[in-house]
């Protein structure tokens, strides 16, 4: 279960409880989520920090807490990564100055950039983290 902060059309922030990212698009396009302030159905995901609760975890939960192999974390980050951020590839710098500038809404978003890119982000300010992600075959 992945909880998300939400945030209306007129900013009005509440919280909504969704299997997963794709759960929440699915109800949001058939505006079956709405604002419980003002009724409004134009939602969107606010930034927050998130809780996740899958059954990976509940299964981890279950074996007395058992060590998981540094393989698995990897690539239960890697899913992570992949559900909650947006891929905006090349574009990351483009796109992470406008997000800081306030010209788009805040939200994930993981890409590439250039040592050039990094250099001017990091001299406008815009906070980003750099992490190699390995691709898996499985």
């Amino acid at each position: 279960m992945i909880i998300y902060d939400l945030k209306c059309e007129k900013k009005h922030t509440f919280e909504g409880w969704f299997n997963d990212r794709k759960a929440f698009e699915e109800q949001k396009k058939k505006k079956l989520v709405t604002c419980p302030v003002c009724g409004s159905s134009d939602i969107d995901i606010a930034p927050s920090s998130i809780t996740v609760m899958g059954r990976e975890t509940e299964r981890l939960k279950d074996t007395n807490n058992k060590k998981i192999s540094p393989m698995k974390a990897l690539q239960m980050f890697h899913e992570y990564m992949d559900k909650t951020f947006e891929d905006v590839g090349s574009k990351f710098a483009e796109v992470a100055l406008r997000i800081h500038a306030g010209e788009e809404d805040i939200r994930n978003i993981k890409g590439t950039t250039t040592e050039r890119e990094e250099i001017a982000l990091t001299e406008e300010g815009v906070p980003f983290v750099k992490i190699p992600i390995p691709k898996f075959d499985s």
